[in-house]
């Protein structure tokens, strides 16, 4: 019974077999096609959505004067790296690779605060004032650049580079080593206008540590009387 029952059922299945496939219809075809196109453009989006997220971290960049061309060279051989590894992937793999973005932007902000470095450096005081804007860039300020900001503060020749250097500490005040620089250099600046602006940068911070300091500098010899009564109302305000 059983080999009479197989018999029937390999009959059947060879006389199905000899059946004629039929032809898709046409909107069945037209549908696959509408399917498929729609897949491709979902996918094309996805990765430059990739690229976009790459676009908006590294366009900032493109403010550089041509007088750096070698680092500027140097980040768009680190953009392409990025973009060549992203392309052609698969959407879960690309995914999958936030680090990999993560890593490449942390690699432009190292370049930036290196640019920075060597600008601060440059013998054009507006150089110098640019390479102090720059900090604005920078997502971690370090110990190496908060000690060239100061070093700036205290030695850089032109007084509107030291201004717009104290301003740029100012914003980093939630640093420790910012704030105690920025009392020490109370005794260090010799102009006016600067022992005036970091009064006004002693009470905005309420750093209360640099009445020590104020009251050392009213000591000094030859003080400009108007930076004298400055001093002696911040005095007053931080005591």
């Amino acid at each position: 019974m059983d080999e009479q029952f197989d018999d029937i059922e390999k009959t059947l299945w060879e006389q199905m077999g000899k059946l004629p496939v039929p032809e898709p219809s046409k909107d069945v075809k037209i549908r696959f096609h509408a399917m498929l196109d729609t897949f491709k453009a979902e996918e094309e989006a996805k990765k430059e959505g990739i690229f976009q997220i790459l676009f908006e971290r590294f366009k900032t960049l493109f403010a550089y004067k041509p007088a750096y061309n070698w680092a500027y060279a140097m980040i768009l051989i680190l953009i392409s790296s990025g973009a060549g590894y992203f392309i052609g992937k698969p959407n879960t793999e690309v995914a999958a690779n936030n680090n990999e973005v993560k890593r490449l932007s942390s690699e432009v902000q190292d370049m930036k605060q290196m640019m920075m470095l060597s600008m601060l450096e440059n013998p054009v005081a507006t150089e110098r004032l640019k390479a102090v804007s720059y900090t604005q860039e920078l997502n971690n300020v370090d110990d190496q650049v908060i000690d060239a900001l100061l070093t700036t503060l205290n030695f850089d020749q032109n007084e509107n580079v030291r201004l717009v250097t104290l301003e740029a500490l100012i914003q980093l005040a939630d640093n420790p080593k910012v704030r105690e620089g920025l009392v020490q250099s109370l005794l260090t600046q010799e102009s006016p206008l600067m022992q005036v602006a970091l009064a006004d940068a002693m009470v905005k911070l309420q750093e209360k540590r640099s009445v020590k300091q104020f009251k050392e500098l009213l000591r000094k010899e030859n003080l400009n009387d108007a930076v004298k009564g400055k001093i002696e109302k911040t005095i007053l305000v931080l005591s």
